[in-house]
């Protein structure tokens, strides 16, 4: 994980404030939550809930019976969101190359995961992606919306803005088509002010995404 390494450390240094602060379903707001399930109860299959965090969503996709789990850099989140949510598989590793065998997975969760990702290197993550997507399977991104690529400064680590225009580019080249976009600015009380993001991208029934052999990635 050596070029994640940075932000690995920035997310360990301050994970207990981070918890406390967004660590739970009740601190999240309504709207995302409300989006989430809908794009969960779309979906059929495993879902990877990709940068999970403490875990609460990787937990809320697992409602109802649902097989997900969680991947996320911080091995200080996944301490947490293994206590706290026991019975859910959480692993700790890069979205570079993801634990799962190709053409697994049903839906892929990445809310506010990518922001700290180099905009060169978001191809990469995202062919990833579509890589363990299952035919017909789904990716959900939040991210802040924006002049796509346009960095700021995050209370944790360095992050960018993203559109979905600029998203839906990368995301054809990783076998996904956008189906829906949601944006919308901020209210009073909730945890950003940055304007809020959201689509949705899907594999087409009977495509396989073609990468390199298992053994040669990285």
């Amino acid at each position: 994980m050596g070029r994640d390494a940075g932000i690995a450390a920035a997310y360990d240094a301050r994970a207990p404030e981070y918890v406390g602060m967004a660590g739970t379903i009740a601190q999240m707001d309504a709207r995302d939550a409300a989006t989430i399930a809908a794009w969960r109860d779309s979906t059929s299959g495993l879902l990877l809930d990709a940068g999970c965090g403490p875990g609460h969503w990787t937990a809320f996709l697992g409602d109802g019976g649902r097989e997900a789990w969680g991947v996320d850099l911080s091995s200080e989140f996944i301490e947490t969101a293994r206590a706290r949510h026991p019975g859910i598989r959480f692993e700790h590793g890069s979205f570079r190359s993801l634990p799962a065998e190709s053409a697994t997975v049903g839906g892929i969760l990445a809310w506010y995961s990518l922001i700290h990702t180099p905009p060169a290197d978001l191809p990469e993550i995202l062919a990833e992606f579509g890589r363990v997507l299952a035919p017909g399977g789904s990716i959900l991104i939040g991210f802040f919306d924006g002049e796509a690529r346009e960095p700021f400064a995050h209370a944790i680590a360095p992050a960018y803005f993203w559109s979905a225009e600029a998203l839906a580019a990368d995301l054809v080249h990783a076998g996904t088509d956008v189906v829906s976009v949601e944006t919308r600015g901020r209210e009073p009380g909730e945890i950003s002010t940055r304007p809020h993001g959201s689509l949705v991208a899907r594999l087409a029934p009977g495509t396989l995404v073609h990468t390199q052999p298992e053994e040669d990635r990285a």
